[in-house]
């Protein structure tokens, strides 16, 4: 039995300059790469990375009250991938989520897949 799926678009990328954002109280500046996807079921998700001094990754990791403010004014709740937070790491995998318009994703060179 075949399954039929709706294809995985990619929506694009963003990358710059933002705040780690709880409360709507600035933490930590950081830059991220993120990269943006649409599938009609599910609507648009994200993923990538964010940068930011380890010292205060370490204080953030794991968390799941945190937000990524960019310097244009989105807002996206954010979620660590990953378990474990190797030692002295600047560099975090993260999840997107919340209320995210796929107008807000520059269009890559990446192939449409729909």
């Amino acid at each position: 039995m075949a399954f039929k799926t709706k294809a995985l678009r990619y929506l694009g990328g963003l990358s710059g300059r933002g705040d780690i954002v709880q409360n709507g109280k600035k933490l930590a500046p950081t830059t991220f790469d993120l990269d943006g996807y649409y599938r009609a079921a599910a609507g648009v998700s994200g993923c990538g990375e964010i940068r930011l001094a380890s010292e205060m990754l370490r204080s953030l990791f794991g968390r799941s009250d945190l937000q990524l403010l960019t310097e244009q004014g989105q807002v996206f709740d954010i979620k660590f991938s990953d378990h474990t937070l190797p030692a002295s790491s600047c560099v975090a995998h993260i999840d997107l989520s919340g209320n995210m318009d796929p107008a807000d994703w520059r269009r890559g060179d990446a192939a449409d897949n729909s």
